[in-house]
Formats: C-alpha cells, sequence, structure tokens
C-alpha cells in the first residue's frame, strides 16, 4: 500500500461527520483535518469547557463545527447526546468516529454502576452508535469507525463478570478487555449492517503508539509521579498526535475499505507508520463471542440494537 496521508482524504463536502472525545489528541485531529476537507464536524465532549477551547480551534481554521456535549459514562447523556444530533442533522449522519477513551485508570463506577473502562470506551459508544443509527442509515455510504488499541491484543471477555464485580481488579487487563470489546463490536455490527442490506460499513482502527493526553491522564488518576514521569518519557518514543490519526481518518474517508476490516500503523508490529491493513487476534475475531457481547451489550444498557 502506498503511504496514505491526509493529502488522500477525498472532498468531504456535504458530509456530516460526529467525533467523540473531540476535545482533545487524535479526537481534535480527526475533526481539525475533516473539517479542513470540507465536513460538517460534531464534536462530541464531556468537559464543555475544553469543548469549547476545541471547537474554537476549528472554527479558526475556517471550518463547520459545532459542539455536543457527550459523557459516555453516563447512559443518561448518551441518550441526550443522540437526540441532540438527530435534531441537529435531520438525521443525516455520515460519520461516526468513535474515538473517545479512559485508560488503565483506577477501580471506578459510571453514573450507571459499570466498570468505567467497560462502561465508557465499550458500552457508552455501543449505545450511541446504536441510538445514531436511524441518522446512519439514511446516507448513502454512511461509516463507523470504532477505535481499538494494540492492546486488545492483550485481552479477554469476561461476558459473566464484564465490570469485576467478583474477579479482582487490574487496571491494564481491565482496559485490554474494554478494547477487544470495540474490536468485536465494530465487527458484529458490520456483519448484521450487511445482513440487513442497510449502506453501512462498521470498521475500526488504532493509533499504534501515539503521544496524546490518555497516558498523562493515566498517571494523573493514579496520583503517582513517577508513572506520570514514565508517561513523558514514553511519549517521548511515540509517533505525534498528526501520524497517530491516520488510521482512524484512513479508516473513515478512504475508498476501498474493507467492511468489518482493521487499520493502523503499517510499520514495526503496528506501532509507527503510515495507516495499512492491522493484525488483531483470534479472539477479536470470534463471532460467537461477538454475537453474546452484542446481547450482552443490549441488556445491560437497556438501548434496542439496531440493527436488530
Amino acid at each position: 500500500m502506498a503511504k496514505w496521508t491526509e493529502a488522500d482524504i477525498p472532498d468531504q463536502t456535504g458530509r456530516t461527520a460526529l467525533v467523540t472525545g473531540a476535545n482533545s489528541g487524535l479526537g481534535l485531529r480527526t475533526a481539525e483535518v475533516l473539517g479542513a476537507r470540507g465536513a460538517h464536524v460534531l464534536l462530541a465532549c464531556r468537559s464543555p469547557e475544553r469543548g469549547q477551547r476545541a471547537l474554537e480551534r476549528v472554527l479558526a481554521a475556517g471550518a463547520s463545527a459545532e459542539l455536543v456535549r457527550l459523557d459516555l459514562a453516563d447512559l443518561s447523556s448518551v441518550r441526550a447526546a443522540a437526540k441532540a444530533v438527530r435534531e441537529r442533522t435531520g438525521d443525516a449522519l455520515d460519520l461516526l468516529i468513535n474515538n473517545a477513551g479512559v485508560m488503565a485508570v483506577p477501580l471506578g463506577r459510571t453514573a450507571d454502576g459499570f466498570e468505567r473502562q467497560f462502561g465508557t470506551n465499550h458500552l457508552g459508544h455501543a449505545a450511541l452508535t446504536w441510538l445514531l443509527m436511524p441518522a446512519l442509515r439514511t446516507r448513502p455510504g454512511a461509516r463507523v469507525v470504532t477505535v481499538s488499541s494494540l492492546a486488545h491484543q492483550a485481552g479477554s471477555v469476561d461476558l459473566a463478570d464484564p465490570d469485576y464485580e467478583v474477579r479482582r481488579y487490574r487496571a491494564w487487563p481491565a482496559y485490554a478487555q474494554s478494547k477487544l470489546a470495540n474490536l468485536l463490536f465494530a465487527r458484529e455490527l458490520d456483519r448484521r449492517a450487511r445482513a440487513a442490506g442497510l449502506d453501512v460499513t462498521s470498521v475500526a482502527a488504532h493509533p499504534g503508539v501515539t503521544a496524546t493526553e490518555l497516558s498523562a491522564n493515566t498517571a494523573r488518576s493514579r496520583g503517582n509521579p513517577l508513572i506520570g514521569l514514565g508517561a513523558k518519557i514514553g511519549n517521548l518514543f511515540s509517533q505525534p498526535v498528526e501520524k497517530g490519526a491516520l488510521p482512524q481518518l484512513y479508516a473513515a474517508t478512504a475508498p476501498g475499505v474493507e467492511p468489518g476490516g482493521y487499520y493502523g500503523p503499517s510499520g514495526l508490529r503496528g506501532m509507527f507508520g503510515h495507516p495499512g491493513p492491522a493484525w488483531s487476534t483470534a479472539a477479536s475475531r470470534d463471532e460467537l463471542a461477538a454475537s453474546r457481547l452484542w446481547d450482552l451489550t443490549a441488556k445491560l444498557t437497556g438501548v434496542e440494537p439496531d440493527p436488530a
């Protein structure tokens, strides 16, 4: 594959994109690039203050954009955001980029009582996707991009205890579980969309090893200065956000993207480089596990899956 860059993104004029976690890092960069290519971008952010600063930055570059309040750790907020997006767009959404997330944080619970990483990274995004499907299915060639991680390779989804109510909580395995769940969900969504005859493509992507605020946020959540120092040193050996955002931009816009595909950096074990097809574990391709996770997600969130 040739070295794909932002310059290869087709004109996005007339298209509307929603990017979660667009206040910083990969989400903000994705929103900026899509806006620069002509898309109307909805920045879905938890913090109104940080979201407003990100919005002003995107608008200052001449893009068309607006802010949407979204807290993925609160299903009432997810429902309100989906309702607002459907109303503002007139049920016409071309791109949904499920980018936001938390990483390796101490044990905590979402507003609905779910383990924080599983609840935010997977359940919140799955619910949002289902609630926005009526807006996606009206647009020809609509895409849903769900951002996973290299960490999925160490993951397993415990369908009997996904929220660590019984087993001992460990931050990194919990993160890996949530990122594997992202990948399973993306592929199951694509299978069901195609089976239903919908012109909606679901794909997944990962940023490789990229310097974002996730590591710093992890350090702050643990209150350990050594972890913070480690995060800063790690970022010195990471690729910049501009490079890390390329796989999800490729998944969102490139012609010929494989339905149900997975994209990431193409160099050195998927850690660095230009975007290309990414390797994933056998567990991430387990269709029975994906179907069971789909059903469990519907039960936990109380959101009706779409497609049913």
